[in-house]
């Protein structure tokens, strides 16, 4: 009997204890679960969250705090420059064009550092205070051979760069201001005459070498820069010239030691009826005279 009973007890106390021990496991692994889907459930509403507020957040960065939105904004100034480079050749500061096709007709909107402008054999009819007031940068020009006939007055005054402007081959009646840092000047086959010149023109032009004014229809000289080497006033009404027109009719002794070529041929001038017209320069003008 007693051997019955220790071979009960042997048997009922691990099946009992087992079970309990299975109990315990199974109730922490349910509410495990149930913390495990509550925990997860609260990751899907965050991450709803922080979609909905991440929009907000990239534009805040991109507005505000982004360092490269300047860069974002320089290319996008340098796309507005676009329509230019289509139409014409656009390098480093430099742009052409020429005999664009279709027909330019007005000066093309350039990129902000723009030092030289080729803008010859076109239909551009005008020149505005507008064309040139931002492009600070330039210091030539060339339009040959287009149709200009009017220049606003204020075309080149903001151009404190510009050396060479060349509006050879135009229709101009008279020239605007005259930028003060000019060393050349062509305005060669155009329909000038004295009276669209103003007196002190180019006598404000210190640092002026070259000028050409040939196949106008000037009547006399306007007076002239100390500066100037080579002179072209071929081709012109000229009929007549004073001692002060390049000399200094008072100072026998003046010499104009910078100039180096006066050509004043295809004038109704006769040279030989001026002699101290010439005293002062260093050779007589070159061309076909009669």
């Amino acid at each position: 009997m007693d051997m019955r009973m220790l071979l009960f007890s042997l048997l009922i106390v691990p099946w009992t204890f087992c079970a309990t021990a299975r109990n315990q496991k199974t109730e922490p692994r349910n509410r495990g679960l149930s913390e495990v889907q509550n925990f997860e459930g609260l990751q899907t509403d965050e991450e709803v969250f922080m979609e909905a507020r991440s929009p907000k957040k990239e534009v805040v960065v991109l507005d505000y705090e982004n360092p490269e939105d300047d860069q974002n904004s320089a290319l996008e100034k340098k796309d507005a420059d676009l329509p230019t480079c289509l139409l014409c050749v656009c390098l480093t500061g430099s742009v052409y064009c020429e005999e664009v096709n279709p027909e330019m007709k007005t000066v093309p909107a350039l990129p902000k550092e723009t030092a030289y402008l080729y803008a010859r054999f076109n239909k551009i009819a005008k020149i505005t205070n507008k064309d040139f007031a931002d492009i600070a940068t330039l210091k030539r020009i060339d339009l040959t051979g287009n149709i200009i006939s009017e220049i606003e007055d204020g075309a080149f005054s903001k151009l404190d760069q510009l050396e060479e402007l060349t509006l050879a081959e135009n229709r101009l009646i008279r020239l605007p201001m005259l930028p003060p840092k000019l060393t050349c000047l062509n305005v060669n086959h155009n329909l000038l005459k004295t009276k669209g010149v103003k007196t002190n023109a180019f006598k404000k032009l210190k640092k002026l070498v070259y000028l050409y004014l040939g196949d106008n229809e000037l009547e006399a000289i306007p007076p002239l820069p100390e500066s100037l080497r080579v002179v072209h006033f071929h081709n012109n009404n000229i009929t007549t010239l004073t001692d002060e027109t390049f000399c200094k009719g008072n100072d026998t002794h003046y010499i104009r030691y910078n100039m180096q070529e006066v050509r004043l041929d295809g004038n109704p001038l006769v040279l030989a009826q001026h002699p101290n017209s010439f005293i002062c320069l260093r050779a007589l003008p070159i061309g076909h005279y009669k």
